[in-house]
């Protein structure tokens, strides 16, 4: 395998970033985080593309960072996007994590910053930074309690206990557990429905989802029409529906 920290493949409309560093791991250096925040401006730049698949080779999803670099000065950080080139970026595309293996630590807050989850039966999460007398200071702490019940991630914060992928999904963190070795193929199916569909529509869909939880109740509404209401005059909108009384698949134009 190419030996470039983060590989990228394109077909129908989805973008899939491998984390390529299998003898680290994937533990994340700053190459690696560079190469992901490129691999994420292609995705929003390229109006071909509708959604991506973040994973990594080797039977690991991420390690987290790279200690031995770590200890050397390095941090694995790409600023205005956060650790591993992800962690503080909001896109407007969705991203879909294929976990195998572990996602630990900062592995673990890459894995939560993306849209979804879909992960091997057999992978583990968890944010053990404290055992190495660290703070998850990548979204594990601020993060994680809006994903989950506050309790549980403090346990994980505390503790820095692993949990499995079924523990994980009971706990509402991912959206699927597959067999060992088909995360990313579970993946690339869920993606498929995700870019079959209007891409304005999917955007403003993510837009409002990932804005919501910080509205008021009195201004939900309002702020939801702002970003929805365009939706409903455009082409796309007409087409959706015109395919829809025609029984044929709908052409996107993206306006």
């Amino acid at each position: 395998m190419s030996e470039q920290p983060v590989l990228t493949e394109i077909a129908d409309g989805i973008l899939t970033i491998t984390l390529n560093r299998p003898a680290a791991k994937n533990a994340a250096n700053k190459a690696l985080a560079e190469g992901v925040a490129a691999a994420i401006d292609e995705l929003e730049s390229n109006p071909e593309l509708r959604v991506a698949i973040l994973t990594g080779a080797g039977g690991t999803f991420c390690s987290g960072m790279d200690l031995k670099a770590f200890v050397t000065g390095e941090l694995p950080v790409v600023e205005g996007r956060g650790f591993a080139g992800i962690c503080e970026y909001a896109g407007k595309k969705p991203l879909i994590a294929a976990v195998e293996g572990y996602a630990l630590a900062g592995g673990f807050e890459v894995a939560i910053s993306c849209d979804l989850i879909v992960a091997a039966e057999d992978s583990k999460f968890g944010i053990p930074e404290v055992k190495r007398g660290l703070a998850a200071g990548a979204g594990g702490l601020a993060k994680l309690p809006k994903q989950i019940p506050s309790r549980i991630a403090k346990e994980l914060a505390l503790t820095g206990d692993f949990i499995s992928a079924q523990r994980a999904y009971d706990l509402g963190l991912i959206n699927q557990v597959v067999p060992s070795g088909s995360a990313l193929q579970a993946a690339k199916e869920l993606a498929q429905k995700i870019a079959a569909n209007g891409p304005l529509a999917v955007a403003a869909s993510k837009q409002v989802v990932d804005q919501a939880q910080d509205w008021h109740t009195d201004e939900m509404f309002a702020k939801q029409g702002v970003i929805i209401q365009p939706i409903f005059t455009s082409e796309d909108a007409i087409e959706g529906a015109t395919a829809f009384a025609e029984k044929r698949a709908p052409q996107w134009k993206g306006r």
